[in-house]
């Protein structure tokens, strides 16, 4: 199958200008300046006028609980899995999937199936082995193993620090982790990152920083989330980011949150480039299908609300229409950084040989109107064209 997309103004995320692109089944097959449909028969094209419109690399959301999450709140709080046209609708083509809190009732098993049924139906989806507990809770026994024998499996996490939902890990069970997820990646040629999930406590980065200090691990082994959740913590990951780090900031949040001093991802991602930090160390991710909870000072839940993958988007669009920043650059936080990061060599940009995932965005509100998932389009003109088995 040909698909010739024509008159598109290209963002790789880095600008192009306006070019053609020709897809091939579900690679990027050539860009150039001007395609022309072949003569004859012997080859279908279909030809999409892409005029008025930005043309994209294919979001990808690096955490999100495809399973559901929750239940902070007993049973009935459990949230619901992610669907497909939760994902495309949103201009997500590349999912991470995540077990959380709930490391029983929530398993390994069920988040591989559930990667493996996205998949099928048309989106990419990859995991982390483990959960908020430790010690991590595995497919086979061995987070090395999982790595390195399954290939859904590309690192560890998300594992839980300075909340008083997580096990309290040391840094020596820290250091364990990391060091397994980074064996396991560098026999298999996968990320091996391990996911670290950071609340609301003064520890912070603490146990990170030790494990950094005190072994040889290199401090990019670790991709801490949720570093906007609060003012002291925004202000710990630009410490962390100069001395090399990552930093993930979750764009699922809501008004209340913002009034007890959440950064806005928006916002965060100014902040930080006005302090110098290398675009590249930055992602976004949803936290999406996750329960946000509200507890009172004494840890007694207070209510949830649920995370959407929507908001991905939402705050790059935000970081470019309210704060300011270039396309090329608020794009990264959601298409090559986390592609790079995650050793996601498929995705992430624009470029001959690559996948071919792509978001069409109109120029002059930069509202998602095509996504195409693996050469296929999946919403066409802001509507799902293609939906999930039970949709």
């Amino acid at each position: 199958m040909l698909t010739l997309i024509k008159n598109g103004e290209i963002y790789a995320p880095h600008y192009l200008g306006k070019k053609d692109l020709l897809v091939i089944d579900q690679k990027i097959g050539c860009i150039s300046e001007k395609i022309d449909v072949p003569d004859g028969n012997f080859a279908q094209v279909n030809v999409v006028d892409a005029e008025g419109k930005y043309v994209v690399p294919g979001f990808i959301d690096g955490h999100v609980h495809i399973t559901g999450g929750g239940g902070e709140g007993s049973y009935r709080t459990r949230t619901p899995e992610l669907q497909l046209t939760d994902a495309t609708l949103a201009g997500v083509t590349t999912v991470i999937g995540v077990l959380g809190t709930d490391g029983t009732t929530r398993t390994m098993t069920n988040l591989i199936a559930k990667a493996r049924a996205l998949d099928e139906e048309g989106i990419t989806c990859y995991i982390h082995t483990g959960s908020y507990q430790v010690p991590v809770k595995t497919l086979t026994g061995k987070i090395e193993d999982d790595i390195i024998l399954v290939d859904k499996i590309i690192g560890a996490g998300e594992v839980a620090i300075a909340d008083h939902r997580s096990s309290q890990p040391t840094a020596e069970e820290m250091a364990k982790i990391a060091s397994a997820a980074r064996i396991g990646g560098l026999l298999s040629g996968k990320a091996g990152i391990v996911n670290v999930h950071v609340g609301d406590s003064y520890d912070h980065l603490k146990v990170l920083e030790e494990v950094v200090e005190k072994t040889d691990i290199p401090i990019r082994q670790f991709q801490p989330t949720h570093m906007n959740r609060n003012q002291h913590l925004f202000e710990e990951g630009i410490r962390f980011a100069k001395k090399g780090g990552y930093i993930d900031f979750t764009t699922s949040s809501s008004p209340k949150f913002f009034d007890e001093g959440e950064v806005k991802c928006s916002t965060g991602l100014r902040r930080m480039l006005d302090q110098h930090i290398d675009i590249s160390q930055i992602t976004f991710t949803s936290d999406g299908q996750a329960s946000l909870p509200d507890f009172d000072e004494f840890g007694e839940l207070l209510g949830l609300k649920i995370g959407r993958v929507s908001t991905l988007y939402d705050e790059v669009r935000d970081a470019i229409m309210q704060e300011g920043v270039p396309i090329e650059v608020a794009l990264r936080v959601i298409t090559q950084n986390p592609a790079a990061i995650l050793k996601l060599n498929r995705k992430g940009m624009i470029t001959e040989g690559r996948d071919a995932d792509l978001v069409f965005l109109d120029k002059e509100d930069l509202t998602i109107k095509d996504v195409f998932a693996m050469g296929h389009k999946m919403v066409e003109n802001g509507q799902a064209i293609v939906k999930g088995t039970f949709s």
